[in-house]
């Protein structure tokens, strides 16, 4: 039924407003041109005339161009088989599943609480935690866009338990030059590695603290950030060099939460994270971000070298000398 390298969207439902519709519904939609069947659309061009013609009010050819690319992905781009993914409202978690081959239905009169009218059946298959994916991927999915592709498509088909569905040569490509720099990694000791985290906190502009000591209830650094006084965050963090092969369980993360107890915010808002050169078992991801508990997130071995790659040239000199890597994390 899959294939390999399918193509991956995401289609929203108005922040997850109407995830719920989308999954009892089994469809995705979208609303733009509510008032005109879509059905006989065969190009962009097409879509870009009607869309010009009904909203005369819309000038700027930047917004044209990206209502327009929306709708066309929609209608023209997705294809049966493709994965379609959609994050579910108020939560960490997001919905997948894979598009059903079945033409695109124009609802004129919805029946359900979801008012868009443009719609393609999908068949739902499960849910994964934002966590679950790479660093670069979750950043996609902040993009402020309703329809849009996927690229980094390993990252969600191992999240999903489907790395079958990627070309080995392509996992190779990918893999191994991570591999070597967790390893690297790995041959710092418990001290430098927490040292490592402390700078690559404050890399990503938190105000850090390296912590770990004998007695520190496993709590190895902290952080604060303050967005301009806008927002603020404090951070305690655990950090965790271990073989890449294992995998943090709950029990890790529910010990993390019960730590943090000892400290207590100085205002703003106050979580843990868990970072680790391994990565996590599902049970553990969800436990780190369930409702009514402080949140930990959760950084995994990918995920961690996604993190320095991008703060490289921020990382303090001495642990990139030690590591014996240049930017772009390749070998001195």
């Amino acid at each position: 039924m899959w294939e390999k390298m399918s193509g991956i969207y995401c289609v929203r439902a108005q922040n997850g407003k109407y995830t719920k519709d989308f999954l009892e519904g089994g469809y995705v939609a979208i609303g733009w041109l509510h008032e005109l069947d879509l059905s006989s659309i065969n190009s962009r061009d097409e879509i870009r005339e009607r869309y010009q013609k009904y909203h005369p009010e819309d000038t700027s050819q930047y917004k044209i161009g990206q209502q327009v690319g929306q709708v066309a992905r929609f209608l023209l781009e997705i294809k049966p088989k493709d994965f379609v993914i959609t994050p579910y409202f108020d939560t960490e978690f997001v919905r997948y599943g894979i598009l059903k081959n079945e033409p695109y239905q124009y609802v004129k009169n919805p029946q359900d609480d979801c008012p868009y009218k443009h719609r393609r059946s999908v068949e739902w298959i499960g849910k994964i935690p934002r966590s679950a994916f790479s660093i670069p991927l979750q950043y996609t999915l902040r993009t402020p866009l309703t329809v849009f592709e996927i690229k980094h498509k390993s990252s969600f088909f191992e999240a999903i338990g489907r790395s079958d569905l990627v070309p080995k040569n392509y996992v190779q490509t990918i893999g191994k030059n991570t591999e070597l720099v967790l390893k690297r990694i790995l041959e710092l000791d418990y001290t430098e590695f927490e040292l490592l985290i402390t700078s690559l906190l404050s890399a990503l502009g938190f105000d850090a603290e390296h912590v770990g000591k004998s007695g520190d209830g496993g709590i190895d650094a902290t952080g604060k950030l303050d967005l301009y006084n806008m927002a603020k965050v404090n951070l305690v963090v655990q950090a965790k060099r271990y073989d890449l092969k294992r995998k943090i369980d709950s029990k890790a993360v529910k010990a993390l939460r019960q730590n943090i107890k000892p400290f207590p915010p100085q205002g703003g808002v106050f979580q843990g994270a868990f970072i680790t050169t391994c990565d996590f078992q599902r049970k553990a991801l969800e436990i780190a971000t369930e409702p009514g508990h402080v949140r930990i997130g959760t950084i995994n071995g990918d995920q961690l070298v996604d993190l320095l790659a991008e703060k490289w040239d921020f990382i303090d000199e001495d642990l990139r000398r030690k590591l014996g890597l240049k930017r772009g994390l390749v070998l001195e």
